[in-house]
């Protein structure tokens, strides 16, 4: 029994698809206007554990991610500019040219995290017709009303608006601290945004209403609807899309459709960076994964260090935790080879039903993982099981094992011998610079009764 916390409810709930063995999943994507961060990326491995643990329990899953490439704006209450054309103005180049180039960057990011592609990439630059055809129909139904800048959802006008968020008990509402200005209520968010008068849009259409760019929620509620019906199964994103993004989706999509939007809502928490802030791009804390590269980091060892941690519970990011990831993923790998080379026939049925249990049980990663080292420790598992694991873990077990070991270079070699030699007249001292000296090059030394085995490892600059 699949079981998933659904954010919509507060409940953790056996999962039921609308229809047997398929799965139809929505996840929120980038907006191209920068590199995705770290924190962006703990979002995206989160929905890649689910998407692996669905079609692991013999799912048939049809995913869906958007490319919001246009209509997201500054300021989650419908103020500010355009996120492309800040872009475009930044970086000297087109927002079609900057869409391109961070969708380019994000999927490179995703690859490097081994992160499964989605079964459809829906940009929303390529869905206008469909946001102006939703748009019309909840003008229909009398859900909206105009202003001078653009077109609005009247939020009044829905008994239940703000239900996933608690909002009616919240002081905090979605688009406050600004003036309403036309708007009739603080929470009412755009449909349609009309171009300024006085400045021309790289991307703007014409509309109903008058020459102007979606707003940032329509795209999902349009394409979502399209690629996968409506009810569809699954909804998710981060935890910050529940109190505005995820709650004018729902709003405008059952208003419109008069049945929900999804039957189940997963939210990521926050990466956070030491003091307790979250990572974010407006900040001083933005961290890309490339960044994370120059320092020696290898990108599957985020994702390892991701995955000690639930995806519902916040994940506080630091150079030593992410250090200590790397040295646990190496080890991990090394077991690995350890039981690839001394393979025995084990009975695994018990083992594998209880890690079935843990990943089941709400994506319970952490334990299914420690379970994993506590069998390999005691050599108790059988590759083939491993491997079937990685399906879930998405570690790249197989690729790791297929890699030769390679000698060290002879500058290393030298000075394991001078470092042996002073070991033998017990000049620990020397022994410690020496391998100090080896460590600095990127390489660990391990002394063992028959003989000194030298490894490469990853310089990591703190």
């Amino acid at each position: 029994m699949l079981k998933l916390h659904n954010s919509l409810t507060h409940k953790t709930e056996e999962f039921k698809p609308i229809k047997k063995n398929k799965v139809g999943l929505y996840t929120c994507g980038p907006t191209v206007y920068n590199f995705a961060h770290i924190g962006n990326l703990r979002t995206y491995v989160f929905e890649d554990i689910l998407k692996r643990v669905l079609t692991y329990n013999d799912y048939k899953v049809k995913h869906v991610m958007n490319i919001t490439d246009v209509g997201h704006l500054t300021s989650d209450a419908d103020e500010g500019e355009d996120k492309m054309e800040k872009g475009s103005a930044r970086e000297g180049k087109t927002a079609w040219e900057i869409a391109d180039f961070y969708t380019k960057a994000f999927k490179n990011d995703l690859a490097e995290l081994n992160i499964l592609e989605p079964s459809i990439w829906s940009k929303a630059t390529d869905h206008i017709k469909e946001q102006i055809k939703l748009i019309k129909k909840l003008e229909k139904k009398g859900f909206v009303y105009g202003t001078a800048d653009g077109v609005y959802f009247d939020t009044a006008k829905l008994p239940d608006y703000g239900k996933m968020a608690n909002l009616e008990n919240q002081e905090l509402r979605a688009g406050v601290r600004v003036d309403t200005g036309d708007k009739k209520n603080t929470t009412d968010f755009a449909l349609w945004k009309f171009s300024p008068k006085i400045k021309k849009r790289q991307m703007e259409w014409k509309s109903p209403w008058g020459v102007g760019f979606p707003g940032w929620h329509i795209e999902c509620s349009a394409m979502s609807e399209k690629y996968l019906g409506q009810p569809f199964d699954i909804h998710c994103g981060g935890i910050d899309h529940i109190p505005v993004h995820h709650t004018n989706e729902i709003a405008q999509s059952e208003a419109a459709n008069d049945k929900p939007l999804a039957n189940y809502w997963l939210h990521g928490e926050f990466l956070l960076i030491a003091g307790g802030d979250k990572m974010a791009k407006s900040g001083e804390n933005f961290l890309t994964l490339e960044e994370i590269k120059k320092k020696g980091i290898n990108p599957l060892a985020y994702r390892y260090f991701l995955l000690q941690a639930h995806y519902r519970k916040q994940l506080t990011f630091s150079w030593n935790a992410l250090g200590a990831a790397q040295n646990g993923l190496k080890h991990f790998y090394e077991s690995a080879r350890a039981i690839a080379k001394n393979e025995k026939a084990l009975d695994d049925r018990l083992l594998q039903e209880q890690f079935l249990t843990k990943i089941n049980n709400d994506l319970e990663l952490p334990g299914a993982i420690a379970l994993i080292w506590d069998v390999m420790k005691e050599r108790k598992i059988n590759l083939s099981t491993l491997l079937d694991f990685d399906k879930i873990l998405g570690l790249k077990i197989q690729d790791e094992l297929d890699k030769k070991e390679e000698a060290a270079p002879d500058k290393v070699l030298k000075l394991a011998e001078k470092r042996k030699l002073a070991r033998e007249n017990k000049d620990w001292k020397e022994s410690d610079r020496l391998r100090a000296e080896i460590v600095k090059m990127g390489y660990e030394i391990k002394d063992g009764k028959e003989k000194i085995s030298i490894n490469q490892i990853s310089k990591i600059k703190m």
